[in-house]
């Protein structure tokens, strides 16, 4: 499907993509010590899990301790609890030992677990949450005398957050390019086309893409100008092709 969308003669397709901006939105929103020096210091962010929760070094994390970090990365956010967490690890693990895992990842990442707590504890009082530009999110399930119902709605108000902050920098980004394109004056050079999820996908001019590529990556990653960040950098990632299968990453 992705081999259909081509760009004009005399065109590149330009992906730009966030590079692990939930983990990173985490880490700033909990202000979680351990999940901030893994982005300071540039480290891939599943091995540097890993590498904290099995207590070695990096260069002794496997691609199974790779595996299982990323899969408890991603499903935390999401309020993924012991058995979830069982069952996307794999068959050959048993509940114990993925509750063993669990209680090492939260021993570890400390700062990040209370924040989680916290946040359902709001969503519970105040019957919502609020993104980091301030945009809420209202659940009518959380104070639900059903269980299930209460369950997933305290799921979704761990991850709304995290997630919601995501989309508000997408729109934040897509905003702000618009507004230097309409000033450059250069909207038929730098065509932005559209978003997916944490992606946007433009199609710019084979004789503007030295130029306008650094241009739009500057944008994007200064998103959070007068929000503390508490140094976790934001970084994107460039990849340009002649149509959206067969795409390479930039090199200036």
């Amino acid at each position: 499907v992705r081999g259909a969308f081509v760009a004009e003669d005399g065109y590149q397709l330009v992906a730009i993509d966030y590079s692990q901006i939930e983990l990173r939105i985490a880490a700033i929103m909990s202000e979680d010590p351990q999940m901030i020096e893994i982005f300071k210091k540039g480290e891939d962010v599943h091995s540097g899990v890993a590498s904290r929760v099995f207590g070695v070094s990096e260069s002794e994390v496997t691609a199974d301790m790779r595996r299982k970090a990323k899969v408890i990365n991603f499903g935390i956010l999401y309020g993924m609890g012991v058995n979830a967490l069982r069952a996307n690890l794999g068959e050959d693990t048993s509940r114990a030992e993925a509750q063993e895992f669990l209680n090492a990842y939260f021993n570890t990442f400390t700062r990040l677990a209370e924040y989680l707590e916290e946040t359902k504890s709001f969503a519970r009082e105040h019957g919502y949450t609020e993104t980091m530009f301030g945009r809420r999110r209202h659940f009518a399930g959380i104070s639900s005398s059903v269980p299930f119902i209460r369950a997933q709605a305290e799921r979704m108000a761990i991850n709304a957050p995290i997630q919601g902050t995501e989309g508000d920098i997408l729109r934040i980004a897509s905003r702000d390019i618009a507004a230097w394109n309409k000033k450059e004056k250069n909207a038929d050079q730098v065509r932005m086309l559209l978003q997916i999820h944490d992606e946007l996908i433009f199609e710019i001019k084979d004789s503007e893409l030295k130029t306008a590529v650094p241009q739009l990556v500057e944008i994007m990653e200064n998103v959070f100008t007068g929000k503390e960040t508490h140094g976790v950098p934001v970084e994107v990632e460039v990849k340009v092709g002649k149509n959206w299968l067969e795409m390479e990453k930039y090199r200036k």
